[in-house]
């Protein structure tokens, strides 16, 4: 049982979680339960019951309070008695007469503004909403500590505090005053800062028709510049989008859209108002989130240490790349005064980029190495880089494989030492190239027999919102690389998708995409040097962070390009040899079929035609069943007296004789076949030699 005392103007609700188990709440003596909800508005002593022993957590209350404002001065506070176990909500709404306007005056240092899926390192986050024609729309989210000391709001407003269970409350007090016009004010702090602002309504939509503006307090001899990280456009029916710049009590503005340069290292105090259209609402509304970076205008300033100060020089600037230097800037630590009363451990350089520029940082020895798991920096000097806001890209130092580190937003470099005195030498190189599309852009060059580790920046705690990171990854020559995505953290994305994407260069297609709702390989060969591009979503839980493996090993290409060269030399020597073999073959059949004999001084003839004329068809006499060689009186002819005489006779009637000329056909047959003979031992040969040689170059490789 809890015994709950409302103040008077107080009410208090107690509502079940939708996805809580069942448990109700009871009031009264009877008692009178409720599963869902219980308002308590009478200001007197109430007994509160529950039906399940852990009611928080089942329930949350909500602590709510109307007030009118007449007059200035109202100093609202948080009423921390009441349920101090459960996760509370604060609320404040605030009235004033129409027409008029409400201004809530923060404490000192005054506050900061966090998009949505952010929260306070303290646990108190503070909303602010105004009530439109429209309906409702959050000004803001804001967390203590930060540049923001005024925000008015016309007519209607409220005012929030979200507190965890368990957690003390610890709200700041502030003041309610009535105002005459719309405005919001920041005091810009003294040296250099970058102070991230949205728009009302941020992610959902600008309201419709109407206007925001922000009034910035420049510290004197300081410059400002402006940059739109990034916004939305609205589809508009009639006006248009624009944003006028105004001089600190000026008249005359400057008007500008939201795609034209920003006001750029200008000086003194300045008014930024943004107008919206009257917009198409079934179409995304306007939002923008832009960054006023603060920075002094090039005078010496003075680094404390405990009571001791000294005058300390500063980098030589450029406001643009035209005046940049292409060989880069050295990072050295200045000469300390010998009168430091303890050893510098510590150094850090803050990096303003120039307009539509990048950071590009190298190490003026060899490359750099991120500090991860197994591959930890263990030097005598560690190199940790932030983004301008802070946000952490990682911890780095030698003798590893990222040749250069792009960042397009400004940096801060902070070399970390036992005694930096001691170091001898360059840290990095700075100098500065054409803005890029990613935030962050790593160009890395592996080395055989080393796998290299790949984190996403922040890593393990995660990239931020809308961030993205590319790694150009370089591969020797004849080395491919197996990518390994050892250890991903997907959030829950409440905007967006995140995106992992590979993409040889060069080439428009991509090698592998997966978002965090889609299931892909952990690993992935690629043959050659390959873009590696990571995009991060707006998180509604969890928070996205990537750490990889790239291992060279020897490329396929040469090894099947040496191999296929080699079959197919050989199969071209086996064809040629195959083809003299078929020609010579079919030549032997043409001359075994149609073998010929000479007679030097008589008719040339071919066995098998009938060159006789058949005169004695009738008769058997030419036909003889066998010839004795002894029978043939070849051996008279060379007698010269019978020369003529056989001249004669051939002259008369022919005679049938015939004899198969076997000398010249079996002398044919045995050339040929010695001549196949050989070219078949040959093609063995070549047969055997070409194994060899596969062999041989297998095992090479």
């Amino acid at each position: 049982m809890i015994s709950v005392t409302p103040e008077p103007g107080t009410i208090v609700t107690i509502s079940r979680n939708t996805k809580a188990k069942e448990c109700s709440v009871c009031v009264g003596e009877g008692p009178t339960c409720n599963p869902k909800e219980l308002v308590l508005r009478a200001a007197r002593n109430t007994s509160v019951k529950f039906t399940c022993p852990q009611p928080q957590d089942v329930f949350s209350v909500e602590i709510n309070r109307e007030i009118e404002i007449t007059c200035t001065g109202n100093i609202v506070q948080a009423e921390s008695s009441l349920f101090p176990d459960f996760n509370r909500t604060f609320t404040w709404d605030l009235k004033v007469p129409p027409s008029l306007s409400f201004q809530l005056d923060f404490p000192s240092p005054g506050m900061r503004q966090i998009p949505p899926s952010e929260t306070c390192p303290d646990e108190h986050t503070y909303t602010i909403i105004t009530y439109l024609r429209t309906g409702l729309a959050t000004i803001g989210i804001f967390c203590p500590g930060g540049s923001i000391t005024t925000v008015q709001v016309l007519y209607k407003g409220r005012v929030s505090l979200q507190v965890p269970r368990d957690r003390k409350l610890e709200p700041l007090d502030f003041k309610v005053t009535v105002g005459p016009e719309i405005k919001s004010e920041f005091n810009l702090p003294r040296g250099v800062s970058d102070s991230d602002f949205l728009s009302a309504n941020y992610f959902r939509g600008f309201p419709d028709d109407d206007l925001m503006r922000w009034d910035f307090t420049v510290p004197g001899m300081h410059n400002y510049t402006v940059n739109f990280l990034n916004h939305t456009e609205s589809l508009c029916r009639k006006k248009e989008v624009m944003v006028m710049y105004h001089k600190a009590r000026g008249k005359v503005g400057i008007q500008k859209t939201l795609v034209d340069p920003q006001p750029t290292h200008r000086q003194g105090s300045f008014t930024m108002t943004l107008f919206n259209c009257e917009t198409d609402r079934t179409k995304p509304g306007l939002s923008l989130k832009f960054r006023v970076s603060v920075m002094r205008s090039g005078h010496p300033g003075t680094k404390a240490i405990g009571n001791h100060k000294f005058l300390c020089g500063s980098i030589p600037g450029c406001q643009s790349l035209d005046s940049c230097s292409v060989t880069g800037t050295l990072l050295t630590v200045p000469k300390m005064p010998t009168c430091l009363p303890t050893l510098l451990q510590s150094f850090t350089w803050n990096l303003i980029i120039p307009v539509y520029g990048t950071v590009d940082l190298l190490s003026p020895t060899g490359n750099l190495r991120q500090s991860l798991p197994g591959q930890e920096c263990n030097g005598s000097v560690s190199l940790h880089i932030a983004e301008g806001d802070g946000s952490s890209i990682g911890y780095f130092c030698s003798e590893g494989i990222i040749h250069k580190v792009q960042v397009h937003s400004n940096v801060s470099v902070t070399a970390t030492a036992k005694d930096l005195s001691l170091i001898q030498g360059p840290f990095l190189n700075v100098s500065f190239s054409e803005e890029i599309s990613d935030s962050i852009i790593y160009t890395v060059q592996p080395r055989m027999g080393s796998p290299a580790l790949l984190a996403t920046p922040n890593w393990p705690s995660g990239m931020k919102p809308y961030s993205t990171v590319s790694w150009i990854i370089n591969l020797p020559g004849h080395l491919q690389a197996d990518l390994l995505f050892t250890n991903i953290s997907q959030p829950k994305c409440g905007k967006g998708h995140t995106f992992i994407k590979v993409q040889t260069l060069g080439s428009p297609d991509e090698i592998l995409s997966r978002r965090e709702d889609k299931e892909a390989e952990d690993k992935l060969m690629v043959p050659e040097s390959f873009y590696l591009n990571m995009s991060n979503c707006m998180p509604e839980d969890g928070h996205f962070s990537v750490l990889s493996k790239v291992t060279l090993q020897k490329t396929s290409k040469l090894l099947l390009s040496g191999i296929l060269g080699a079959v197919g030399a050989v199969l071209l020597l086996m064809l040629i040899v195959l083809t003299v073999c078929l020609v010579l073959r079919k030549k032997k059949r043409m001359m075994v079929n149609e073998a010929s004999i000479y007679i030097g001084k008589g008719n040339i003839f071919i066995p098998g035609d009938d060159v006789f004329p058949k005169t004695q068809s009738d008769s058997e006499s030419h036909i003889y069943a066998s010839i004795e060689d002894t029978m043939v009186y070849s051996h008279l002819l060379r007698e010269p007296s019978y020369v003529g005489t056989v001249q004669d006779h051939f002259q008369g009637q022919p005679v049938d004789t015939y004899r198969t000329f076997m000398a010249l056909q079996d002398g044919v047959q045995i050339t040929i076949t010695l001549l196949e003979s050989h070219f078949c031992a040959a093609l063995l040969c070549l047969r055997y030699w070409s194994t060899w040689f596969l062999c041989i170059f297998l095992d090479s490789i």
